[in-house]
């Protein structure tokens, strides 16, 4: 059985990296009698310079990347129809806001240390895109917290304290260093890069390949 380590760079802001990371899982379930792997998810922040309080997201959207509203409205549909592929579900209906995630990243960091990471991200997506829950808010992102199973005061601490803020903001420039400038990045075995919210048939290819590739390396 073929073992993969796979880091995965990415922000909770990022409907694309919900896309991808649904659409490896399914790649990874269909190749289950093949191979398994070790999943870990880096930060990344799209917006290191939003304010607290964040900003309505399709006005932000609109700005950042000088989208008409017609572009708008084209682009969520798109996002909605790749989610409803992947088995996820953007929610459109509500007031949206894009938010300054580091205090995310730092709670994904410890979520790391107790083995409860890949739930917390997911929750994370599942909050922020599916019920528009507001996770600048501290007892939105609290509540986010213990429903994976991990302590609510410990998670109080330490978005109270600078617990992590060194860790992530060192994984940032590390990821940035190797010239990663966009999410979802997906890295394979330390040495393969996969970008962007790739469909499930994209993930099991370069997965063959890869295991091809190092068993011939080995041989």
């Amino acid at each position: 059985m073929k073992n993969f380590k796979i880091d995965i760079v990415s922000d909770v802001m990022c409907p694309w990296c919900v896309v991808g990371y649904k659409n490896l899982e399914t790649a990874l379930e269909q190749l289950k009698d093949e191979m398994s792997a070790d999943i870990t998810w880096h930060p990344f922040e799209l917006n290191p310079d939003m304010p607290i309080e964040g900003q309505d997201l399709n006005e932000h959207l609109m700005q950042k990347y000088n989208l008409t509203e017609e572009q708008g409205d084209e682009n969520r549909k798109n996002m909605f129809e790749a989610g409803k592929r992947a088995g996820f579900t953007f929610n459109f209906d509500g007031k949206r806001i894009m938010i300054n995630s580091f205090d995310l990243h730092r709670l994904l960091m410890w979520a790391r240390e107790e083995g409860k990471q890949t739930e917390l991200k997911l929750a994370f997506f599942e909050a922020h895109f599916t019920d528009l829950k507001y996770l600048n808010q501290e007892e939105a992102l609290l509540d986010v917290v213990e429903k994976v199973g991990l302590d609510k005061e410990t998670a109080r601490g330490i978005l109270h304290s600078d617990k992590y803020v060194q860790d992530v903001r060192q994984e940032q420039d590390n990821f940035k260093q190797m010239g990663i400038t966009s999410v979802p990045t997906f890295i394979i075995n330390d040495k393969y890069a996969l970008t962007g919210g790739q469909p499930s048939e994209s993930f099991i290819q370069a997965l063959k390949q890869i295991s091809e590739e190092e068993a011939k390396q080995d041989a």
